[in-house]
């Protein structure tokens, strides 16, 4: 056995029986081979190098202080600027990478804020209910073709699904009615030759938590209230103490002897008041320019809308109720007697507890406001809109036209005035040049504001919600744009 362990280990050593010499001389001729290999690449190795250093000669760089002359900036320190300490608000409109967060995901969808790129969402009831808002109603101004009619349709018609209603009291240019029509609602429309009609001394709507007694006491004082302001509105002033007191005698005496008391009832007891029962007979001279102002509602040129009882009846369950006045657009005084009554009949059911939320619209609003009485049922209405539940809102051309409501520290220029101050939303569309600086004074615009109102294109506009700004680019669907458009006239 050791013999065989001794052949083994021998072959192991000197493989296939070769010499030891032999080996040895392999063995040295592997070494110089890796020897020559590694001398190989360490050669390349430093000609490589030797090439990127000479490339690295060969390129310019900046010198360490930097260059002279308008070169100064472009060196390789790092660039130092002066501290600027501003307040939060100038710094808010200066630093470009920073843009608001929207009002939050609830309510209304609108379109796309131009600066943040994010979905614009709106919602007055929401804003109120999150304490963003303490007043629901909105302004809105905007020049003629700029978009603001599509807007004001788009946040009503898309808050009907959240259970909203929708109430248009006077639409001079029947642009709503379309509208009222395609979302199951109703129109009613009023015009000379037309059977409709309407008595401005309707009961109105009922709420159900009334009494007896409670519901005459109301359904007296909206009538009574409703007569004088019909009388002021046509004699363009306000009523004298005696002619209030023979407007109430007149109407408490039409209402014990009729069953339906109309309009035409009341103009005979003023101009010919009962004398029976101690009467005083000098009513019918107290009466006489009242009288004879209402005799035009019946008699007159402004004859055929309010001589009969109502052929149409004002239902708050429908989810938009609108009047279209376009028939009767040219005669002004008409277009504010038809909105004294629709707005009487109206705050009957806006009055109603149970009513729900519910949009009040007024378009055109520059015609309205040159009337006191409606300007002081509208300025009642916006005052009360958290107690009735109601968002009004404003639909209108610039904001100059408020100053052309009364004469300068008039009471009505005060009644104007506040419809814009109890409104937190403002909505300005596309003005002209010369209207800037009006509605920049009127809202409070920055300068960049007022600078960005020019060139707003269509369906863009700036937002101001109490505070916050936003510019919202508005979207519609294609079937809206088919019932909101207000040029088919012209482009057909």
């Amino acid at each position: 056995m050791k013999s065989d362990e001794r052949l083994h280990a021998a072959t192991l050593i000197n493989p296939h029986g070769e010499h030891r010499r032999q080996r040895r001389t392999r063995e040295r001729l592997a070494n110089q081979r890796v020897a020559d290999a590694r001398k190989q690449h360490a050669h390349e190795s430093k000609e490589r190098w030797a090439a990127e250093r000479a490339d690295a000669r060969a390129s310019g760089y900046l010198p360490a202080a930097g260059e002279a002359g308008p070169a100064a900036l472009r060196m390789p320190r790092r660039l130092r600027l002066p501290k600027h300490q501003d307040t939060s608000a100038t710094l808010a409109g200066h630093y470009p990478f920073l843009a608001e967060a929207g009002l939050g995901p609830a309510g209304v969808f609108v379109g796309q804020d131009l600066y943040s790129g994010g979905s614009f969402v709106y919602d007055p009831w929401v804003l109120y209910q999150r304490g963003l808002i303490t007043a629901p109603n909105i302004v809105l101004a905007g020049i003629v073709g700029s978009g603001k009619s599509s807007l004001a349709k788009s946040l009503y018609t898309r808050s009907l699904p959240f259970g909203r209603r929708v109430y248009v009291p006077g639409d001079p240019k029947g642009e709503h009615t379309a509208v009222a029509e395609a979302v199951g609602g109703r129109a009613i429309v009023l015009g000379h030759g037309l059977r409709n009609r309407l008595n401005p001394l309707d009961e109105g709507h009922r709420a159900n938590a009334l009494s007896d007694a409670e519901w005459s006491a109301q359904v007296a004082a909206r009538r009574r209230d409703l007569i004088g302001a019909l009388a002021e509105t046509v004699l363009e002033r306000s009523l004298t103490p005696v002619e209030h007191t023979a407007v109430d005698v007149a109407l408490t005496d039409v209402v014990r002897s009729a069953e339906v008391p109309i309009l035409p009832m009341v103009v005979d007891r003023i101009l010919s008041p009962a004398t029976s029962d101690g009467g005083d007979r000098r009513l019918a001279e107290d009466g006489r320019l009242v009288g004879h102002a209402l005799r035009r509602l019946v008699a007159g040129d402004l004859a055929g809308l309010f001589d009969g009882p109502s052929t149409v009846r004002f239902d708050p369950s429908l989810p938009m109720v609108s009047l279209d006045l376009s028939r009767v657009a040219e005669n002004s005084t008409l277009i504010s007697v038809l909105m004294t009554c629709s707005s009487a009949w109206m705050e009957a059911a806006l009055a109603d507890p149970n009513g729900g939320q519910r949009w009040v619209i007024y378009d055109e609003a520059w015609r309205l406001m040159a009337y006191p009485s409606l300007l002081r049922r509208m300025d009642a209405q916006w005052r009360l809109a958290r107690h009735f539940g109601i968002a009004n809102m404003l639909v209108f051309h610039k904001l100059s036209d408020l100053d052309n409501v009364g004469d300068s520290g008039s009471a009505m220029r005060a009644l104007a005035s506040s419809l814009l101050a109890n409104a937190e939303t403002r909505i300005v569309y596309r003005q002209e040049p010369d209207q800037l600086g009006s509605t920049a004074a009127a809202l409070g615009l920055t300068r960049t504001e007022m600078n960005l109102l020019p060139s707003l294109g269509t369906g863009q506009g700036l937002w101001r919600v109490k505070d916050r700004s936003f510019v919202v680019q508005h979207q519609l669907h294609p079937e809206e744009l088919a019932v909101f458009d207000t040029t088919a006239r012209m482009t057909a």
